[in-house]
């Protein structure tokens, strides 16, 4: 019988699972996992790079993770003993001097060091640190290591160049001269909430009009609110509502509107009798014009036209909150309100319900669009448009219900835009995973509705503009891992980057022209396992996030020459203990000695794809063969990945068996490089390429992926995949009642 051709292209559905593989577009997915969609084609995920990469990769980790000042060691190199701020010390946690990196890995005692001859020790118990012997005259910063919890953007006078500000648990901080430092000045003030008690901040006007003031809350009722208006220190906000001086204390959002500054979700005291309580449902509002003001919060009767509050008709707890179109619009936990503006100065805003089904479960997940606000809820990923609130997630419909509940995992549900790709990414705590942090990234394309996973750990997602052009001369990566010229939008200065942080206190660039993620993770220690015909190796990685069988790519180790044979290249995690060991093995023939600290590693990402199952000839009511599939992919340098493929609904992948037998010629290898028997194709874009299988069935249904061996070659796991189209070779063969 005659060959028929399909062609599979543009590529624009993305992940779909709301029905059966069959059923689904030709150029949907069933599984797209560190791809997305974008286009008209699939792309590798985006890469992320540490903030300052015109230093040495060994310490770039300094200039990247959230840090503080402690002082300046002695001309003889003495610093200490002294207790380093905060109320938090752990193992885990790291000193700096210079370029010298000293890690805590036990808890009381000398710490590694990756410099020879100076004396450090930490005592987690009292946090007193002490040096001798380090580099003379030189500023010790202390690394916290606690999660990044918040990243903003304070408001100045300069048009479209913010100042980027990052919170962890205790800290505030600042990027400048090239690395995170306080924001404050000495003595700082220490927040205490929990690593679930993100910052929500918002910029306002301060006592006059001419103020830039950032007002913030991490919604931990000890901590008050506080405000910023450029130096040098925090300002408690605790504003009183009458005369009596009854305080509110915190609030979940903070908001300017009309005017005003209105505090939703409200811990209030009552001074005479010291009691607290929470108003969950509460919308409290200043006057028009300052909100610092004595009075600016006083409510009827006694200040009439200055503040007030007023309580939505619910039981439910206000959420999140964003401005659409100059309304607000307030989501509850499972509906959704606006605060209307009366215009009426005695009761300027009265609550009305837009949606009595659909609310908001994670604060920050709403993300902004001119016409609607998306977020995520308990049952599904919404949008409201002001008018009405409806599901966008009908493609994956059930994948908003894997959000882990437990340890708090819809608070740390984020959500940001990227303006840029036109694209939305939210990090997502998968239920079946038992670490505490978010381990995936749920991407969505909103120009074409498409959706795709990526494996990732972030807290929290921010913006942050760069201050200089970014050139090859003040980049340390490698020019094969970027995808794009170095006079691209992305690297020129002030271009509205987005910045990433994750647990261990590191904040990293979102850069889709790279192809690898940022060594974002540090190395507490190693330690050797029993020997046996492989070494297995013990990493201590404080909230890591892998399972078994990631892959991870480890650099920067400082010890003896047996322990730097891991940097460089990429492991598989052989074994998982909890959430700070892991194991890798390790071929045996040596003994592993001495560890000095300094390592860090990236995770590598899998590219798996699974296709629909395809059967070209529905109305025929045939079986069919594919004896081949040309790939068209754009060219890379050291790109391959593999294709496997599965028949009539079969979950047992062919390739492998089919290739050990002789029956297939290739072992499904499609490499994205030119054929070196092809000359001309070294100088062509997008090449070409064909795998040929042998798949008899009702449906054939392709995984596209990288391999075992595949991800362990550094070169080829971390090469650009764009596939552009596919193009099918089928046949019809016997009836499938045969």
């Amino acid at each position: 019988m005659p060959t028929d051709r399909f062609v599979i292209a543009p590529l624009d559905t993305g992940l779909q699972n709301d029905v059966k593989p069959f059923l689904i577009p030709d150029d949907a997915f069933s599984e797209l996992n560190n791809a997305y969609v974008f286009r008209g084609r699939v792309t590798k995920r985006f890469g992320s790079r540490l903030m300052n990469m015109a230093v040495d990769d060994d310490v770039a980790q300094l200039y990247s993770r959230l840090g503080i000042a402690i002082g300046v060691t002695n001309g003889a190199g003495i610093f200490g003993p002294v207790v380093v701020p905060g109320i938090t010390w752990k193992i885990g946690q790291m000193f700096a001097i210079g370029d010298q990196i000293y890690t805590v890995f036990q808890p009381n005692g000398p710490m590694l060091s990756t410099a020879v001859g100076p004396i450090a020790s930490f005592d987690t118990a009292t946090g007193i640190v002490q040096f001798a012997g380090a580099t003379p005259g030189t500023i010790v910063y202390f690394y916290p290591s606690e999660p990044v919890m918040g990243i903003t953007n304070y408001q100045r006078a300069a048009i479209n160049n913010e100042e980027t500000i990052a919170f962890d648990t205790q800290f505030s901080y600042h990027y400048v001269a090239g690395r995170w430092e306080s924001l404050e000045a000495p003595p700082v003030k220490i927040w205490t909430g929990t690593d679930s008690q993100f910052f929500w901040s918002t910029n306002f006007r301060g006592l006059q009009a001419s103020d830039y003031t950032l007002f913030t809350t991490n919604f931990n009722p000890p901590d008050f609110m506080a405000y910023w208006t450029g130096g040098p220190n925090w300002t408690n906000f605790r504003p009183a509502y009458n005369v009596a001086g009854d305080t509110v204390d915190t609030a979940r959002l903070i908001i300017p509107f009309k005017g005003r500054l209105l505090l939703l979700n409200t811990f209030e005291t009552i001074t005479a009798t010291g009691v607290q309580s929470a108003f969950s449902q509460r919308c409290r509002f200043s006057q028009v014009g300052s909100p610092l003001n004595a009075d600016a919060f006083f409510q009827l009767p006694e200040t009439a036209g200055r503040g007030g509050y007023l309580d939505a008709s619910t039981r439910e707890a206000i959420i999140s909150c964003r401005i659409l179109k100059d309304r607000l619009i307030v989501f509850f936990e499972q509906s959704t309100w606006e605060l209307v503006f009366t215009n009426n100065q005695a009761n300027p805003f009265l609550w009305q319900k837009i949606n009595a089904e659909l609310g908001i479960e994670s604060t920050f997940s709403t993300v902004l669009f001119d016409k609607v606000v998306m977020g995520v809820g308990n049952v599904g990923i919404v949008a409201c448009n002001g008018a009405n609130v409806d599901r966008i997630d009908q493609k994956i419909p059930y994948d908003v219900f894997q959000i882990r509940n437990s340890n708090d995992g819809t608070e740390r549900v984020q959500g940001i835009r990227d303006y840029y790709n036109e694209m939305v990414y939210w990090t997502f705590p998968i239920e079946d995973v038992n670490d505490v942090y978010p381990s995936k990234i749920l991407a969505f394309n909103y120009k074409n509705g498409s959706w795709a996973f990526f494996d990732d750990s972030v807290t929290c997602w921010g913006y942050y503009q760069d201050q200089i052009d970014r050139t090859w001369g003040n980049m340390s990566i490698r020019w094969q891992d970027a995808t794009e010229t170095w006079d691209g939008a992305t690297y020129q200065a002030q271009f509205r980057n987005i910045v990433a942080g994750n647990q261990q206190g590191f904040v990293f660039i979102v850069d889709d022209n790279l192809t690898i993620n940022a060594q974002a993770l540090q190395i507490t220690d190693i330690n050797q396992a029993a020997p046996g015909s492989f070494f297995n190796v013990v990493f201590h990685i404080v909230d890591h996030n892998l399972t078994e069988d990631d892959f991870v790519y480890i650099d920067n180790i400082s010890g003896t020459n047996d322990f730097l044979q891991f940097n460089g290249f990429v492991w598989k995690v052989y074994q998982r203990i909890d959430s700070s060991t892991i194991i890798i093995q390790l071929p045996g023939g040596s003994v592993l000695s001495n560890y000095n600290g300094g390592g860090t590693i990236r995770q590598v990402s899998r590219v798996d794809i699974l296709t629909k199952m395809y059967n070209f000839y529905p109305q025929a009511a045939r079986n069919m063969l594919i004896s081949k599939v040309d790939f068209n992919v754009d060219t890379t340098q050291n790109g391959a990945v593999t294709v496997d493929y599965f028949t009539s609904s079969s979950v047992q992948g062919l390739t492998a068996g089919a290739a050990a037998t002789g029956a297939l010629i290739g072992d499904g290898t499609l490499d994205m490089t030119p054929y070196a028997l092809v000359p001309q194709e070294a100088t062509r874009d997008y090449l070409i390429h064909p795998v040929y299988i042998q798949a008899d069935g009702e449906w054939v249904q392709l995984r596209i992926y990288y391999s075992d061996a595949q991800m362990l070659a550094n070169l080829v796991s971390s090469s650009d995949f764009e596939l552009n189209a596919m193009i099918f070779y089928a046949t019809q063969t016997s009836s499938r009642l045969q």
